[in-house]
């Protein structure tokens, strides 16, 4: 079969012919339908989040949505046939991180990472969800606790972003949205904040509970200790900046905390999915050829897309 390989830093996004990987016990094998483009990917592949992965060589890819083709012994809670995504359970059983993922015709998974989707939910909408989308609503829900009582800024309306500031909208919050781009400025729009700008300064009378900081530089956590309330709470969810230094006085005085969020939760799919199944939240999504995933990668990076992508490394095919 077909799959990207990387094999550490330098060597960039290989497509090698490898062979198709088999179920050992506790495992499921699955046939990869859909599988979306992350930019922890990119960082990988740059070196500066080579550290995340164990395994060398390793197919990348972990926003997986997937036909079971074959169980290994002692699964008998799945079959053959059903569609799933694949959540990134911690430790140690991130597909695509800790070993071989979705960038692939195949692939194998723990039995218990598999999550089935509903049947209303497309294979391409689901693999953005089980990363990006499910990241994103974990950092409001959990994370930050969102309450309808709250009122919530939203620093960056990127793909993560927009998702969370959908998300404290659907909660009930007051929510205000900022991004220097003016388009995402628009688009964010649409989706129910209260007001949305390119700049933070322009809410300065807005008595912000939490502030989500979806880009993680200096200038945008700077903004947020400045605007939120007193014993506010800022939580850190993009990684822009490997370091940044940050006011401590200002952070002590006014008593903030400040919390990072990480992914998401194995028992938040099944919601997340539910959601996007209603049309409650709607992924942008744009398929990219499986032969020109390092060029989408690049456009990744260079901050051009427009969309969650995601290649189809099997195509149109029906399960085999």
């Amino acid at each position: 079969m077909k799959a990207y390989q990387w094999n550490g830093p330098g060597t960039g996004l290989v497509l090698q012919d490898v062979p198709i990987p088999q179920p050992a016990a506790g495992e499921v094998q699955i046939q990869i339908k859909a599988c979306g483009l992350c930019h922890s990917d990119c960082h990988i592949l740059d070196g500066s989040g080579a550290q995340w992965v164990k395994q060398r060589p390793i197919t990348l890819g972990h926003e997986i949505s997937a036909q079971i083709t074959a169980l290994g012994e002692d699964v008998t809670e799945l079959y053959v046939g059903q569609r799933v995504g694949i959540a990134l359970v911690a430790p140690a059983t991130a597909i695509g991180l800790d070993f071989n993922g979705g960038y692939a015709e195949f692939a194998v998974a723990p039995a218990h990472t598999v999550v089935p989707l509903p049947d209303n939910l497309s294979f391409e909408k689901a693999c953005v969800a089980v990363d990006a989308m499910a990241s994103a609503y974990h950092s409001v829900v959990k994370t930050a606790g969102v309450t309808s009582s709250m009122t919530v800024g939203v620093l960056g309306l990127g793909g993560l972003g927009s998702v969370g500031l959908r998300v404290a909208c659907l909660l009930g919050a007051t929510v205000y949205g900022v991004d220097i781009d003016s388009g995402k400025v628009e688009a964010a729009k649409k989706h129910g904040p209260e007001a949305c700008s390119t700049n933070i300064e322009d809410f300065k009378d807005v008595v912000f509970d939490v502030i989500m900081d979806f880009v993680g530089v200096k200038a945008t956590m700077v903004a947020a200790i400045h605007a939120v309330k007193r014993e506010g709470v800022v939580v850190l969810v993009g990684m822009g900046d490997p370091e940044m230094l940050l006011p401590s006085g200002l952070i002590v005085m006014k008593n903030i905390e400040i919390r990072g969020s990480l992914g998401s939760r194995k028992e938040e799919l099944p919601v997340i999915f539910d959601w996007i199944a209603s049309g409650k939240l709607e992924p942008d999504i744009e398929e990219v050829p499986f032969d020109e995933l390092n060029d989408a990668l690049h456009r990744l990076e260079q901050g051009k897309a427009k969309s969650r992508m995601y290649v189809k490394p099997n195509g149109p095919q029906k399960l085999v």
